[in-house]
């Protein structure tokens, strides 16, 4: 069976390592970039690191008792995907600079064809797209942003020619990315002007370097394993509140806060670093340096909206700020990455019309019209307390499950029936509902425009590996059998 993977990050390389290792050979993954590693190639913006501890930020079955630090920096996990894809032999199976443009399902030959930007075309039996969330960079809606003649970049597309020394520079959003690079920035610019238009909730972040001796000790058999397993649950306890009932984030608020009142003393500047929504309702965020970098004298918060950027200047609040550079740390359109794709199903169904009500799918993984198409990463499978490689690597499970039904069964495909697909999403929202991230008060990229929670999972990540452990075969139709 012809398979065609999408997307060379953490999604791709773990499902090509797992159907190299189940016998399936003939598959092919394609990569837009001219090198591997999705997510951990592209963000390169200084201080870049990841936010979930990195023995468990990898692979269950590709452990690394070596990482140098608890939190692991950019470069340290883009060299164990590159690892990893070496250990494993996937070599051959790459074709970089190959971005595809379009996928549409041929109901006569049960195959997909597969389009490139190239104008190439070739057809596949089965496709999973790995393409993940976090790679279409959200630019604000600002008056007069294409004005602007000095500098401006995204974090996501970091601008290492820019110099940043002795510069009067901007930074629009304090989200994820932006925590992270703006103590480093502050330490070079001439002005440091932070836009802030939502506060986020911020906690310490246990981050230090890991000493010889205990990598040593992670050699042991048996060694790292325990460690990543006491590691998950004592993240999965911070998915009470998230999956339970909110008042229990209580105790992640007296952290926050006592963090916050530890690190910043101005009473004024410590108000407007207050957010004014349930700790959760929007991502956590950890840090330990981005308060202190707010103290500095040549750094500034700004809490007035934006009105409009001019050539040189940007104005919020009546007030003019004269900047050299601007860097937008404004996140990604996680929604928009999976519906703006030019996907067709059976009967010409496009998956935009699949998707008028909203973006969903079964187990985040299949939608109904669209055989043989397989999502990692898809809705409702992010999470907002653990690691997401944790999420891939059950939904890569599912999908063997999947291929290996159709393998039993000599069947050419299989489509989730819309009767499963319905009544799952409908569970799975009647949950997200009365939870933290629509009740906790805030508009946040997990929520779409009808406000409903399209991205996250509602509970433990050990409730969705239970479910995905095997595949139902009544949830599917078997096509071509």
């Amino acid at each position: 069976m012809g398979i065609t993977i999408i997307g060379s990050g953490f999604a791709g390389i773990g499902m090509a390592i797992k159907l190299k290792a189940a016998g399936y050979h003939d598959f092919v993954i394609l990569e837009k970039a001219a090198e591997l590693g999705g997510t951990w190639r592209d963000n390169t913006y200084p201080g870049c690191a990841c936010d979930v501890p990195s023995h468990f930020y990898s692979y269950s079955f590709e452990l690394n008792p070596g990482w140098t630090r608890m939190f692991s920096p950019q470069e340290e996990i883009w060299a164990y995907l590159r690892r990893c894809v070496e250990k494993y032999d996937l070599g051959k199976h790459f074709r970089f600079g190959t971005e595809v443009t379009g996928l549409e399902y041929d109901d006569s030959a049960n195959q997909w064809q597969v389009t490139t930007a190239a104008g190439t075309t070739f057809r596949t039996n089965a496709v999973i797209s790995g393409i993940g969330a976090l790679h279409i960079p959200s630019y604000p809606e600002i008056s007069g942003r294409e004005s602007f003649v000095g500098a401006a970049f995204h974090s996501a597309k970091w601008d290492h020619s820019v110099e940043l020394r002795g510069k009067r520079v901007a930074v629009i959003g304090t989200g994820a990315s932006a925590i992270q690079f703006i103590p480093k920035i502050a330490e070079q610019v001439a002005s440091l002007h932070v836009f802030q238009r939502t506060a986020p909730w911020i906690q310490p972040k246990p981050d230090i370097p890991v000493p010889d001796r205990l990598r040593r000790a992670l050699r042991l058999p048996g060694a790292t394993r325990a460690f990543r397993n006491t590691i998950y649950w004592l993240l999965e306890t911070r998915a009470l509140g998230f999956a339970l009932d909110p008042r229990l984030m209580k105790v992640h608020r007296v952290l926050a806060e006592r963090h916050l009142a530890g690190q910043i003393t101005d009473p004024d500047l410590r108000a407007r670093l207050t957010p004014d929504y349930t700790i959760g309702c929007k991502r956590i965020l950890l840090s330990n340096d981005y308060y202190p970098a707010l103290n500095r004298p040549n750094v500034e918060l700004i809490t007035d909206g934006i009105t409009t950027i001019r050539d040189h200047s940007i104005v919020a609040g009546g007030r003019e700020t004269p900047v050299d550079v601007i860097i937008y740390g404004t996140g990604f359109k996680v929604v928009d990455a999976l519906q703006d794709q030019r996907i067709i199903g059976r009967g010409g169904l496009k998956i935009q019309d699949a998707w008028r009500h909203g973006v969903e799918a079964y187990h985040g993984v299949s939608t109904p019209g669209f055989p043989n198409l397989f999502f990692l990463l898809g809705p409702n499978t992010g999470l907002g307390h653990t690691s997401v490689v944790f999420m891939i690597e059950a939904q890569v499970r599912y999908i063997m499950s999947c291929l290996r039904l159709l393998s039993h069964t000599k069947a050419a495909a299989i489509d989730v029936t819309p009767a499963a697909s319905r009544a799952y999403n409908d569970r799975l929202q009647q949950r997200l509902k009365r939870l933290v991230w629509s009740e906790g008060g805030c508009q946040s990229w997990y929520l779409d425009e009808h406000g409903k929670n399209r991205t996250l999972w509602p509970g433990f990540t050990f409730e969705y590996w239970a479910r995905t452990r095997k595949v139902k075969p009544d949830a599917y139709r078997l096509i071509g059998s």
